[in-house]
Parts: C-alpha cells; structure tokens; sequence
C-alpha cells in the first residue's frame, strides 16, 4: 500500500513532497538520485499532470511544429535526462517520439483507463527506461517493447560508469526506439 515517488527534477520532487503529505491512504516513499539531475521545462498544465504519477513530459515534434508519434519512452528518476536526450537523437534522424516521465507509477495505475491511454496510447511501440529492475516495466510496454534497465546486483562504481556498463544510455535508448 505504499506510494513510491522517483522524481527526475526539483519540480517532480516538490509535487512528490506535497502528495507525500497529503496522503492519509497509507505511506509514501521518496526515491532520489545521487547525482545532479537537470531540471526539465515544463508547462503548467504539465505540472498539475505531475500528481497523476505520469504524463507527457514532452511531445514528439515541437510546440510550433507537433508531430505524430511514432513511438514512446517511458522514464523515471535520473533517466528521464536519458530518454529527452534519445528523443532529440532520434528527432534528428526523422523519427518523433514522446517522452513519458513516469514518477510514481502506483500512483499513475489509479488513474482512470482514458487518462492513461491518452498518456500511453494503443498501438504505439514503447519504450521503458530505469536504472533498476525491469520486470514491472513489462506491463507499460508490451510484449513487443522494450525495457532498459538492470536485472542483476553488485557493481558498485560512479552512476556514469555504470550506465555505460549496463547500457543505459541516451544511444541505447535510441537503438531500443529504432529496434520497435
């Protein structure tokens, strides 16, 4: 019965503070990185979207120029630096993408199905991203997606290192888009 909150940023870890203390149903976590995250750009509408669990952090084209997706990759904490940084990548190459941020996702599962298919649309490939354990990503991206994570413990070295030993990178998370 808890509510566990990865923020990527200040902004998702204010809102995470605020829903922490406002909660009667039973109790809430707080997961925060070690390293600097970057702070992400968002709209007001997008902010309020934050207590939801999970939202469009970013959609795919630009605020002049929206373009259909033609895929989605879900991330939390730390890799949501990961998956805009892909998004760009794969943006480069002609391919648009939506970036879910994806916080909380208890919290994003007690959300009404039309909510959460406006945020998660059928029919397009996913994409999930976490520096941990992939298996409750499943759900989100389908059989036919991927997931990007870590399924094994023990390295112990700087969060850099070890992303690039277990592939969690903004390049790999661009390959998985392209390989769907």
């Amino acid at each position: 019965n808890m509510d566990v909150w990865r923020p990527c940023d200040t902004t998702e870890s204010a809102v995470a503070w605020a829903a922490a203390i406002e909660r009667t149903g039973g109790p809430t976590s707080l997961a925060f990185s070690r390293q600097n995250l970057p702070f992400q750009p968002r709209t007001a509408a997008q902010t309020a979207a934050i207590r939801r669990g999970g939202y469009v952090l970013a959609e795919a084209g630009t605020a002049s120029q929206p373009l259909a997706p033609q895929a989605v990759i879900i991330a939390t904490g730390s890799e949501v630096a990961l998956a805009m940084a892909a998004r760009q990548q794969l943006a480069d190459d002609g391919i648009a993408v939506r970036v879910v941020s994806m916080p909380s996702t208890n919290v994003f599962d007690r959300q009404d199905a039309d909510y959460r298919a406006a945020v998660l649309p059928k029919g397009l490939p996913r994409v999930a991203v976490e520096a941990g354990v992939t298996d409750g990503w499943r759900k989100y991206v389908g059989l036919e997606g991927e997931v990007i994570g870590v399924d094994r413990f023990g390295e112990s070295a700087p969060a850099g290192e070890l992303f690039k030993l277990f592939g969690i990178t903004a390049e790999a998370v661009a390959a998985a888009v392209r390989k769907v």
